[in-house]
């Protein structure tokens, strides 16, 4: 488990140095394209600036997508203790408690750090979890903060939305940027520009979607691990990924920059589909791993 904390850290750093590698690429190329390299000095000190913010911000940001509304305990004691509980027992910072009113039954952990962090539960997971099924949930979640995942999940977040903004801005240079040693003012006229925002447009969404996969999949095996060690009960947790399984549907408020945050695939694709392209591994491959540390304790 160590390790995998010790990885985790690791992968933070190259995550964002591929991220300021990747802008600034574009951020040359724009110079090079537009014949003026005050814009990629521009460029990479916007991505730089946009890095930090995205460490310091991207987790409100994801409990604002999702619609999360912070608790105290005498709003929702049930989930509180759970959390409160868990938190104590294992010598973790107390979280900040979310409740996002959605009847998918879902939840997510997010933060830079365990100082700094927030688990969220929807109102639909909560109407159909017994008390240790809950507790199963909500130990995964304490998992990915103690692993550190939050933190490469946040900054995950943020590059996911970064590609889609520079996705959406050479979309608009397509059409109304000029080129270089070029006095025309429509970047329709420009096929080098033409070119970029088309491939930059056809890319955003598959780079987005292979970093979710390359992060989430094996964090996910990790918590789970975690949270059944925690409690000590692999086999509440088995209980409730069936049930999560079983009653998943489409969240209201989706969106696939975070999706891979929650603890379940929050947009629900059917057949081979599911398997390749969501952002967690299949829940049967989940419960029998658990099932395989029942048998251990």
């Amino acid at each position: 488990m160590y390790r995998a904390i010790r990885k985790n850290k690791i992968n933070t750093v190259v995550i964002i140095f591929v991220f300021l590698v990747i802008i600034g690429g574009l951020g040359v190329l724009a110079g090079y394209v537009y014949n003026s390299w005050t814009i990629t000095i521009i460029v990479l000190a916007v991505a730089t600036g946009y890095a930090l913010l995205q460490y310091f911000m991207a987790s409100s940001q994801a409990l604002a997508i999702s619609g999360g509304k912070q608790i105290s305990k005498a709003d929702n004691p049930r989930l509180y203790r759970v959390v409160e509980n868990l938190s104590i027992a294992t010598g973790t910072p107390m979280p900040k408690v979310y409740i996002i009113n959605d009847p998918a039954p879902n939840a997510f952990a997010t933060g830079r750090d365990p100082e700094h962090a927030s688990v969220a539960a929807t109102t639909g997971l909560l109407e159909i979890m017994t008390d240790s099924e809950l507790e199963g949930v909500m130990a995964h979640e304490l998992g990915h903060v103690r692993n550190y995942d939050i933190r490469v999940s946040m900054i995950v977040f943020g590059l996911v939305v970064a590609i889609g903004f520079i996705a959406d801005l050479f979309l608009r240079m397509m059409w109304f940027g000029g080129g270089r040693g070029g006095n025309n003012r429509g970047g329709g006229g420009n096929p080098i520009i033409m070119i970029i925002g088309i491939v930059a447009m056809l890319i955003a969404p598959l780079v987005a979607m292979l970093v979710q996969l390359a992060i989430s999949r094996q964090r996910e095996y990790l918590a789970d691990a975690t949270g059944a060690l925690t409690t000590r009960h692999p086999d509440a947790l088995a209980s409730a990924l069936l049930k999560l399984d079983s009653h998943a549907r489409p969240m209201k408020r989706q969106n696939t920059s975070m999706a891979h945050l929650w603890i379940n695939d929050p947009q629900k694709k059917p057949g081979v589909a599911k398997r390749l392209m969501s952002s967690h591994p299949p829940i049967p491959d989940r419960v029998q791993r658990l099932r395989d540390m029942g048998g251990s304790f």
